[in-house]
């Protein structure tokens, strides 16, 4: 197999299509456009393969279970018709496509142990003939998948998988022939290679996805993953090892957010590459988004092939940006995870990709069909250059709209701005340099330190107006205390505007990642914190590949956090709470500042002046100051504006 270039598309299950269990056209432009894009190895999405449930027994498919079923998607026509119609798009665009095969279920392993620590579903304990059952649908999978044209076979053992539970010495306990040392764990795995490389012959790639950490307690550390991976690699069998660190809950998740460094567990990748035979091509994956990066990583041995997974979602034409040396035009992955959080556990319906910084994902066809340049150039003034002023901006810029954008502060960006200041979220800033470099490059008239009101903007004659003033922090002017001296908003406290004393109580009314950030913030400059919040944990609404790397983080810098509590009342010597579900009460005392971190409400003062003003013809509101929500929301719908207009 040859790939035109060492960028990879690792396999990433994100839900690309409309249509549940079939391979539609949405599929088909979300992966193949990374193929376009330059991408050289297409993984797309993992094919979930069927287990030998009784016939009485019903299917089990859910985010704790995963996917148990009596039938597999390979089994399904419309679905392999879909898939060869990819692997054509694929092929058309000069990249090779992976097809990877996984037994993704809680519902069976080799042990009665749960798979998913984080939950406490208990599987049932194969037997043999349910092993040799298992082994067998591999096969049939990869049979099916040589005959539509991929161009190689991926086994899964990472990430909570049915092979991964037989490499683990958490959730393999057998004494039989497949569990025990290291050796003998990986017997299952090598069983399938067997048995698909007899199916498939020479004519295809086969490897393996691996991690090399598991970061679980009790889990394989780095020597005996190398150990296994040895083991499997000196059968013979395979031509490929991609390999990765984590799982799909743990600190870190096998997605790495922002809170580590660029390609930081790349000693696994080295040591792959150093422990096989040098025939056996080593795909390093693990938060590499800049081609940069990824050139070290192959100068520097750890690989031969670099996983650029969210690189690739960011921006899908990174790749050929980056050959054509276009370099500060590429948008950048920022590690906010938002892509992996809403595939495994979607805001919205029906189910699209997300991405916080490309609008585009999810949308592809939409995007294919409705861009197109305007039909009459118009004088447009965007009023804020948030996320969504500038995506407004820099789109209806790009349709041949003539954009001035108006900006208050000295720089563009936003609450970006403050999020970035969070340790561990710096690379927030790459999205601020892409916006900026692209005003530049689109001509847009970009006014810093600039107010905004009906007459200056009117004094500019535009056809269209988009106000994205944003959103300011939400004040509990009913509660009792809130103006008290010591008691300050997290957004001051971020951007220098209010200081605290030495011991801190974040109150938060929040559950995403403003809390944590605010109280990361404080602990990095000393500070004791402790926050009260009001959710049954911290970030209740971060998804589970995302959760524990915050609160590793929080419990790394000292944060103390209690749980279910409201705050009633701020008095001079102490805080009074409440239950979050009963009536009891707690007294806190003992804090010198008090921040609160409860939201925001949105700014559109402006927006609703000019729309009863009814001068101007198009008047739209964006981001946050129609709806303050997250990231993502802000850019799909500045960037709607700037297509609609």
């Amino acid at each position: 197999m040859r790939v035109p270039n060492r960028i990879c598309e690792t396999t990433n299950t994100i839900n690309s299509s409309m249509v549940p269990g079939e391979v539609d056209d949405n599929f088909i432009a979300h992966h193949g456009a990374k193929a376009r894009g330059g991408v050289g190895w297409i993984g797309s999405e993992t094919w979930l393969l069927n287990l030998p449930f009784p016939p009485d027994t019903p299917d089990e498919v859910g985010l704790s279970v995963g996917f148990a079923a009596h039938f597999a998607a390979y089994q399904n026509p419309p679905w392999v018709e879909g898939m060869k119609k990819f692997y054509e798009e694929v092929h058309d665009a000069g990249s090779v496509a992976i097809a990877q095969l996984t037994h993704l279920s809680s519902v069976w392993a080799p042990s009665s142990v749960p798979v998913i620590g984080a939950q406490d579903y208990v599987p049932h304990a194969m037997g043999e003939e349910e092993i040799e059952w298992c082994i067998n649908s591999y096969a049939d999978a990869a049979a099916v998948a040589k005959e539509i044209g991929a161009d190689g076979i991926q086994i899964h053992c990472a990430h909570e998988t049915l092979a991964y539970s037989f490499l683990s010495p958490v959730t393999n306990r057998r004494t039989d022939r497949w569990g025990g040392s290291a050796e003998k764990r990986t017997r299952f795995a090598v069983a399938v290679l067997e048995r698909v490389r007899e199916r498939i012959g020479d004519s295809l790639a086969l490897g393996i996805r691996i991690s090399g950490r598991e970061f679980r307690q009790g889990g394989a550390e780095h020597l005996e993953m190398r150990e296994m991976t040895q083991y499997i690699g000196d059968t013979g069998l395979i031509d490929f090892v991609d390999i990765d660190v984590g799982h799909c809950w743990g600190a870190p998740s096998y997605v790495p957010s922002s809170y580590y460094d660029h390609a930081e567990f790349r000693e696994v990748g080295k040591a792959a590459r150093t422990d096989l035979d040098p025939k056996i091509a080593v795909l390093f994956s693990g938060r590499v988004n800049d081609p940069v990066v990824a050139e070290r990583l192959l100068k520097e041995g750890v690989c031969d092939l670099v996983g650029m997974v969210r690189a690739g979602i960011a921006d899908t034409d990174f790749a050929n940006k980056a050959r054509e040396g276009r370099l500060s035009e590429i948008r950048r992955c920022i590690g906010c995870t938002r892509c992996i959080d809403e595939a495994s556990e979607p805001r919205t319906f029906p189910y699209a990709p997300t991405c916080s910084i490309n609008p585009v994902v999810g949308h592809e066809l939409r995007w294919e069909e409705q861009f197109k340049p305007a039909a009459t150039s118009k004088q447009v003034v965007v009023v804020g250059a948030g996320l969504a002023g500038c995506e407004a901006a820099r789109w209806a810029a790009m349709r041949g709209h003539q954009v001035t954008l108006l900006e208050q502060g000295g720089r563009l960006g936003g609450q970006l701005r403050i999020a970035a200041k969070a340790p561990g979220r710096d690379d927030f800033e790459d999205q601020l340099y892409f916006e900026e470099n692209e005003m530049v490059r689109l001509g847009v008239d970009l006014r810093l330190k600039t107010h905004a009101d009906i007459e200056s903007i009117k004094a500019l004659s535009p056809d269209a107006v988009v106000i994205a003033t944003g959103s300011i922090p939400r004040v509990p002017h009913e509660l009792p205390g809130f103006d008290l001296p010591h008691v300050v908003q997290g957004w001051d406290v971020m951007q220098g505007k209010a200081a605290t004393g030495d011991r801190v109580a974040v109150v938060s009314q929040e559950d995403y990642y403003e809390t944590p950030c605010i109280a990361e913030y404080l602990a990095s400059q000393g500070k004791q914190v402790e926050v009260f919040h009001k959710s049954l944990h911290l970030g209740y609404e971060i998804s589970r590949y995302s959760i524990a790397m915050v609160l590793a983080h929080m419990e790394k810098c000292g944060v103390t956090v209690h749980p279910n509590l409201v705050l009633k009342e701020v008095k001079t010597d102490a805080l009074e709470f409440v239950s979050s579900f009963g009536e009891k009460t707690y007294r806190k005392e003992g804090f010198d500042s008090v921040v609160l971190a409860y939201g925001s409400v949105p700014v559109h003062g402006l927006y609703d002046e000019l729309a009863a003003e009814g001068s101007i013809p198009q008047v739209y509101v964006a981001g946050s100051a129609w709806l303050p929500r997250f990231m993502a929301e802000a850019s799909q719908h500045g960037a709607s504006i700037g297509l609609a207009i």
